[in-house]
């Protein structure tokens, strides 16, 4: 009986991928692991600690302050962001003179550079000559806020201006989503005596299912590791007031040197 050759054939394509995910994902978990049992700038010898850093870091009110704060941020990005989105996909999904002219705009903030739309929004929020303070002077309104040197206001203007910028892709990926359902379905609906309301709630959301997926998940991992926005126009202050978990990381490595912690 002769033996059959095994073919190695799938494994040599697969090689290449498999080394890349072991060494950016795999190694880089572990080996951050390992660096958080020790103290020390990361240059030279660092010293064994054990769970001295997680001790600190369990005692930590800055942490615990950063944690909330990117809680927060998710909470707003899924309710708020995305609901956002879905309405503007609905409604730029409907026919009417120069609906591509608004796709347009409405998507355009996506391809920024967050640190671009850091400044950008750093002059609207400007106490002075900015635009929200001056177009309330120019309404008659005696209301000046300074947006972001103010501790109870500073997350929800940091987190507007992330909205200007994040809401393209997601309606993007919404509006892809209802032109991908049989206008057929909805005829058949309307025939039924299904009104409007009835037609969203009951047909048209529970179609996007997989679409909500996506926009959940893609929303869900930018929000956790939101940094840009926050290091453009506040660097987590005042008073650590809009510190994040990856602006707080950053401090914790690049300005006081505790890579271990």
């Amino acid at each position: 009986m002769v033996k059959a050759k095994r073919n190695y054939s799938p494994y040599l394509f697969m090689l290449p991928v498999l080394i890349i995910y072991l060494s950016v994902i795999i190694f880089p978990i572990f080996y951050s692991l390992w660096i958080s049992l020790r103290s020390g700038t990361g240059i030279g010898t660092m010293d064994f600690v054990g769970l001295a850093n997680y001790k600190k870091l369990a005692q930590d009110s800055v942490f615990w302050l950063s944690l909330r704060h990117t809680i927060v941020w998710i909470v707003l990005t899924i309710c708020v962001t995305m609901t956002v989105s879905l309405a503007l996909a609905v409604l730029l999904n409907n026919k009417f003179p120069g609906r591509t002219v608004f796709r347009t705009l409405f998507y355009a903030p996506s391809v920024i550079a967050m640190i671009a739309v850091g400044i950008i929004w750093r002059w609207i929020y400007n106490p002075q000559i900015g635009f929200i303070n001056q177009f309330f002077q120019a309404i008659g309104v005696n209301f000046s806020q300074t947006w972001l040197s103010t501790e109870r206001t500073v997350v929800a203007a940091l987190f507007v201006a992330s909205l200007w910028q994040a809401v393209g892709q997601p309606m993007i990926l919404f509006l892809a989503g209802l032109q991908s359902i049989s206008p057929e379905v909805l005829e058949a609906a309307s025939i039924d005596g299904a009104n409007s309301f009835q037609t969203f709630f009951r047909i048209t959301i529970p179609l996007l299912k997989d679409t909500f997926v996506t926009v959940i998940c893609t929303l869900v991992i930018a929000a956790m590791k939101v940094y840009d926005i926050v290091k453009a126009l506040t660097d987590g202050g005042p008073n650590n007031a809009s510190q994040m978990l990856a602006t707080y990381m950053y401090s914790q490595t690049f300005t006081y040197n505790n890579v271990g912690y």
